[in-house]
Parts: C-alpha cells; structure tokens; sequence
C-alpha cells in the first residue's frame, strides 16, 4: 500500500533506521488536520463616549469547549455574564470607580424542540442553532456603561470588561469536580480587557 510504503520508507531509507522522522512525520499529520477553536476571540471591543453617554461597543466570536458543549447537550444550563467597569486613576491612591453595569445569559438546550434558548432577566428566545444563541450574548452596541458627566474629559479614565461563563451558578456536582487537577481548563472561558476612555 502506498501510504504503508511512505511510513516505511522516506528518501530512500527504513524508518526503523531514523526514528525521529516517524515522529516528524506523525507531528506533520496531526498539525495539518482541522483543529476546532475554543475560547473567546474580540472582533470589535471599543468604548465611546458622546453628549448621551459612556457606552461600550463589542462583538465577541465564543466556541464552546467539548466538555461544556457536552453538558449543555445534557440539560446544563450554562450562565453567562458581561461587565464594563468606569475607573478614574489616582496617583495618590486606588483607582476611583466610577460606575459598574452588568448584565447575564442563561443558556439552555430544549432537547424536545432541538432549540437553544437564551434568557435574560425575565424574557426569553429561542434559536435554531448553538452560534446563533451564543451571537445573542455575544455582542452589542451602544451598551451604557455611565453618563458623561461622570467622568472628566481628559482622557485619563479607563473601562474594564469582562464577558465570561459563571462557572460559580452550575450544578453543584458539577463545581465540585472543576475543583479537580486540571478540571477547570475547559470551563475557564473568557476574556478580560481595559479599555481607554477618550474625551
């Protein structure tokens, strides 16, 4: 078979002989096969400021991990949050914090409809897919963080977002074994960014 010959032999000698080449070869295969991505990439992530208010602007691309996909599959609802935080530096002391808004996503898999929905406070939708669900949570314009005479127009303040999943609202089992060696790597997804306020 050729692909038995190409293992067996490469430029002409045994691999047998040069067992580094196998291993060059088998890295080669398994770097060239699609790899999912998993985590939390920015596609836009700004802070704006006008004459009606500190807003932040985002957009975020979420994969799941396979492990809290998984769960979700098996009637896990997953709890997500957003938080921009409005800071004044001070030399002299802590930072001022001006403002704080937050606001959170229950995720949940109806397996009856094959749906995702999506809640926040007391309203609700559903989605036909897991990427349209998550691009609910995932971006918003114009999300006002404070007013704009909160904050001097001197470009020193600064924003602090957050978006990640609230590993502390999951079944208690479930937390239980995150506590684990390494059982929290999949579930640690999230990001955390400053953002300059201009004036």
């Amino acid at each position: 078979m050729p692909c038995l010959a190409a293992v067996c032999q490469l430029n002409g000698h045994r691999v047998s002989r040069h067992p580094w080449r196998a291993l060059a070869l088998a890295l080669l295969l398994l770097l060239s096969a699609p790899v999912r991505a998993q985590g939390v990439e920015v596609l836009e992530l700004v802070a704006v400021r006008d004459e009606q208010a500190i807003r932040v602007d985002y957009q975020l691309r979420v994969t799941l991990p396979p492990a809290v996909e998984e769960a979700a599959l098996r009637g896990v609802p997953l709890h997500f949050e957003a938080q921009a935080t409005l800071w004044n530096p001070r030399w002299y002391w802590r930072d001022e914090r001006i403002a704080r808004v937050e606001r959170g996503w229950r995720l949940s898999y109806q397996p009856l409809t094959t749906n995702w929905r999506v809640s926040q406070g007391g309203l609700g939708q559903s989605f036909p897919s897991l990427s349209e669900a998550l691009g609910a949570m995932t971006r918003s314009a114009g999300w006002r963080i404070a007013d704009p005479r909160d904050a001097e127009a001197d470009g020193r303040h600064y924003i602090d977002f957050t978006w990640r999943l609230d590993t502390s609202q999951l079944p208690r089992p479930l937390q239980i074994g995150l506590g684990g060696i390494g059982g929290a790597g999949e579930w640690a997804l999230g990001i955390e960014r400053t953002l300059k306020l201009g004036p």
